[in-house]
């Protein structure tokens, strides 16, 4: 019986693989390397097996085949393999031989993978070095790689393994690079509680202005069982675009649109000329982005640029224009104007959103009199990669009857898991706030259901600590039994003092 790769195996073989480039390159960058060829290893493999299947059921009719073959999700052919790179591995321009065969890839696949390989250069000088060093790191690569099996009859179908590989390189590369790793990637728990808040449904369209790598939307996808759903999403970065675009059809999502571009000055999610409308908005958006409208500027980018509403053909800051510094609200705004008229909508910020005044107290305010905040929640610090503050998540319905918001404070003790470098949500964590949430109920010291007025009368500052009390009494001092307790002190030092003094006699001193 042949024996199945295990997940254990294939994250241990692709972060080994990560040594060819440690300590010569920069991890934010040669994850695209290490990720791109984990890529084409197991389209490769997949393509080949089934090639080996059909050949053997059509009694090695070559049109037959063909067309079976025709029908696969992704075309290849004997040039733009894994195999056919691999024997090429000893050639001097390997590199430029496995652009090639990306490029013919993309050309095959033109429908699915059009511009998913167009920001990676496997040939590049100023990145990999030069010829001779280059060429000895990705044939040491491909040889690494060459040592995976990613056949489906070896991986098996019981789980999403190469999907789930994707997600722990994608995680342990926003670990190791840190800050420029956390752009784009968001916890999985956190991913998961996202997910579990906004509830999608059959036939809803799910949308992520911010997708980075798409570990959220995945995660929020996988809550439809049936995966009955549409997949949106936008990226600024275009080689983190690229990941999201493959880690997408590893996770058998073939029909995601993810666009290439600047959400906020330039939207790409469009019907008819206005924003598409979705059932579901998530976003883990950059926090506080300076230079957020930079996109509306045109000619005029120099320091006197000034954002107003009309620069906006969607008018999406009616409400108010957020800072130039900190496009939090930017992002907000564009979401819930993006939210169909049922929607749900949970996106990450920092705190400051909730009390900062100036514009966003503004904007703040006409989204609270709107009715459209349905709940606050409180992260605990230290969960993000590149970052130990604290964040939130502010959950918005578009639906909502009652005018009440909920408040959580799930930064406690108790409430989560502490690492030494990095503190983790656990399923029960997350069970626990959703739960809260679904009751919208007040819990002692974990949550509050606040009136509108509260909420007025606050100033619309919505501060959890203002809502949530978690302060604990200290418990009440008995002065006798401290008085007492002093007095048997007294007294037993008095013996001691005396012994001492009988000590000192005896000895004449």
């Amino acid at each position: 019986m042949e024996t199945k790769v295990t997940q254990e195996r294939i994250n241990q073989t692709l972060w080994e693989a990560c040594d060819t480039f440690r300590g010569k390159i920069d991890s934010s960058i040669y994850k695209d390397y290490v990720l791109v060829m984990l890529f084409v290893k197991y389209m490769s493999d997949t393509y080949k097996e089934h090639l080996e299947e059909y050949t053997e059921r059509y009694e090695g009719n070559k049109e037959r085949i063909r067309r079976a073959m025709s029908r696969e999700r992704f075309i290849l052919d004997d040039n733009s393999t894994f195999d056919y790179i691999y024997s090429k591995r000893n050639d001097p321009g390997i590199g430029d031989i496995i652009n090639k065969v990306l490029a013919r890839i993309e050309d095959e696949n033109a429908g699915k993978l059009r511009g998913v390989f167009r920001n990676i250069d496997f040939n590049s000088e100023a990145i990999l070095g030069k010829a001779k060093e280059r060429n000895d790191m990705l044939r040491t690569l491909i040889e690494d790689f060459a040592k995976l099996d990613l056949r489906p009859s070896s991986v098996g179908d019981e789980e999403d393994i190469i999907g789930n590989s994707y997600q722990y390189m994608i995680e342990r590369f926003a670990s190791d690079a840190g800050k420029k790793g956390g752009e784009f990637f968001t916890p999985s728990m956190v991913s998961e509680l996202l997910a579990r808040l906004v509830k999608p449904k059959e036939n809803d369209r799910i949308y992520d202005p911010a997708c980075g790598s798409g570990s959220l939307l995945i995660r929020v996808a996988k809550q439809v069982p049936n995966g009955k759903v549409a997949v949106y999403g936008q990226e600024r970065n275009g080689q983190t675009h690229s990941l999201c675009k493959m880690n997408m059809f590893l996770h058998n999502i073939d029909d995601a649109r993810i666009e290439w571009g600047d959400t906020i000055s330039n939207p790409l999610h469009l019907e008819d000329g206005k924003l598409m409308k979705f059932q579901v908005v998530v976003a883990n958006p950059p926090f506080s982005l300076d230079k957020w409208s930079i996109g509306f500027a045109g000619d005029n980018g120099d320091k006197s640029f000034k954002m107003t509403p009309n620069l906006d053909p969607y008018g999406r800051f009616e409400w108010g224009v957020p800072p130039k510094s900190r496009g939090d609200y930017a992002f907000v705004q564009h979401m819930l104007y993006s939210l169909a008229e049922d929607g749900r909508m949970a996106v990450i910020l920092p705190h400051g959103v909730l009390f900062r005044g100036g514009s966003e107290g503004k904007i703040r305010k006409e989204i609270i009199d709107l009715n459209l905040l349905d709940a606050v929640i409180g992260l605990p610090e230290n969960l993000f990669y590149g970052t130990s503050i604290p964040a939130c998540v502010m959950v918005f319905r578009k639906d909502r009857r009652d005018r009440e918001v909920l408040f959580i404070d799930a930064s406690g003790e108790g409430n989560f898991e502490k690492g030494k470098n990095q503190n983790k949500l656990r399923e029960q964590d997350v069970e626990k706030i959703v739960k809260t949430y679904d009751d919208y109920e007040t819990i002692d010291k974990y949550s509050y259901v606040a009136t509108y007025d509260e909420i007025v009368e606050n100033d619309y500052n919505l501060n959890i600590p203002r809502y949530v009390d978690t302060f604990e009494e200290e418990e009440p001092v008995d002065m006798d039994a401290v008085k007492r307790n002093i007095k048997k002190i007294k007294s037993e030092l008095r013996e001691v003092e005396a012994k001492m003094d009988k000590y000192l006699d005896e000895l004449g001193l």
